[in-house]
């Protein structure tokens, strides 16, 4: 009895990894990011290479719309005997979906209904049919009552809107999850809609919002379908980086074990981290060159790579700055590793914005910090409000006298 009861838990534990595999990459956000490296005007990509790897995932799932998007919009020739094989291909699966649809509406219930319309979704989605495919997803979820598989179809559009960048379809089924969360959705999709909305505010340059859903995802992270767990920690330290400051970033960074694990494997992202941290600013700079070419090679993230660099450039120098009350522009270049010129025309544009808080003596080449009071300034905003309200009801008093 007891050899029994031991073979009967050892089929039972693969079961426990079922949930643990993710969503189905569907649709596969690789496409995606090959077909954005195609568009890139850099010498460092292998065109040839990242084509060949594309076409083979095209011809793999059968994906004639994609494909033919695909080639409009890059201006590429149409191979007509692949095409016409896809669309074979395709039109053929679509007639079986469509026949299991007509079996389930006349002889099934609205369970199996549901289910034949996800089939037809899914495989939409697939190929790349993206208008049929959101139309599809929507009345599935018109017909599912379960709440989790709700959110699943939910997850389905928020990934056809990531795939192809549309904003509206994210935004609106953001708030859509976010009412079922509240409705009572369980702890797993309560913490993959975490990523979701990391990658949507990072990508509409909102780094102080990805980066809490990225660090509150980051022990639970589950949502292999958008990304590995490398970029999703590569993606969260880029938006911790530029979001916290110093005593956070040692809390929530340096001292995290989940994001430790992956910096010690990943020396690029180390050093960027690191050399920060540790005043190192010409291993920084070093860094921010790697940064900036991979903000520029990413979907998400290029569109945003000039005001990331400046930011974190701006981060180091204030960092630098806060320690001294004065320090020569010979000294500050050495420390970053680049000429007195380029130091003197980056502080002069920072400090011009208001960026930085200090003055440039250019005949003692010494650069003099000079720190906001917060105090003084409140005391001062103050007064301004207050002339204004005593000009505006002066001005008031004249013309109710009239």
């Amino acid at each position: 009895k007891k050899k029994k009861k031991k073979k009967k838990k050892k089929k039972t534990m693969p079961l426990v990894g079922i949930d643990e595999e993710g969503l189905p990459h569907n649709p596969d956000l690789q496409v995606a990011q090959l077909k954005f490296l195609l568009t890139l005007e850099d010498e460092g990509i292998d065109k040839k290479k990242t084509w060949d790897e594309l076409l083979g995932i095209i011809k793999e799932k059968s994906m004639a719309p994609f494909y033919s998007s695909l080639c409009r919009e890059l201006q590429y020739p149409v191979d007509q005997d692949l095409m016409d094989e896809l669309c074979a291909a395709n039109k053929t699966k679509i007639e079986e979906f469509d026949a299991q649809m007509k079996d389930a509406e006349k002889n099934f219930g609205e369970v199996e209904m549901r289910d034949s319309l996800m089939n037809k979704a899914e495989y939409l989605c697939q190929i790349g049919n993206k208008e049929e495919a959101v139309s599809m997803f929507r009345q599935a979820y018109d017909k599912t009552v379960a709440l989790g598989y709700r959110m699943d179809v939910v997850f389905y559009l928020l990934r056809i809107g990531l795939f192809y960048t549309d904003h509206e379809i994210i935004r609106s089924n953001i708030e859509k999850a976010q009412s079922l969360i509240e409705e009572g959705g369980d702890w797993d999709r309560r913490n993959r809609l975490k990523v979701y909305q990391g990658i949507y505010a990072m990508q509409i340059r909102d780094f102080k919002t990805a980066a809490i859903n990225f660090f509150e995802a980051v022990s639970t992270f589950t949502s292999t379908e958008l990304m590995n767990y490398s970029n999703f920690v590569k993606y969260a330290v880029f938006c911790l980086m530029v979001a916290l400051p110093r005593s956070d970033l040692k809390e929530k960074v340096i001292n995290g074990a989940d994001i430790l694990e992956v910096l010690h494997s990943f020396p690029e992202l180390n050093q960027y981290v690191y050399s920060l941290y540790n005043c190192q600013y010409d291993k920084f700079f070093e860094s921010l060159m790697w940064v900036e070419e991979e903000f520029k090679r990413d979907r998400y993230l290029s569109l945003h790579t000039r005001y990331y660099i400046r930011e974190m450039r701006v981060k180091a120098y204030s960092q630098l700055l806060e320690s001294y009350r004065s320090l020569s522009l010979q000294n500050m270049a050495r420390s970053f590793g680049v000429s007195e010129g380029f130091i003197d025309r980056e502080l002069s544009r920072f400090i011009a914005c208001g960026r930085l808080h200090c003055r440039i003596d250019k005949v003692a080449g010494v650069v003099e910090t000079n720190r906001p009071d917060s105090k003084n300034f409140l005391y001062q905003s103050s007064i301004k409000q207050g002339d204004l309200l005593l000009n505006r009801v002066q001005k008031l008093s004249r013309v109710i006298n009239i």
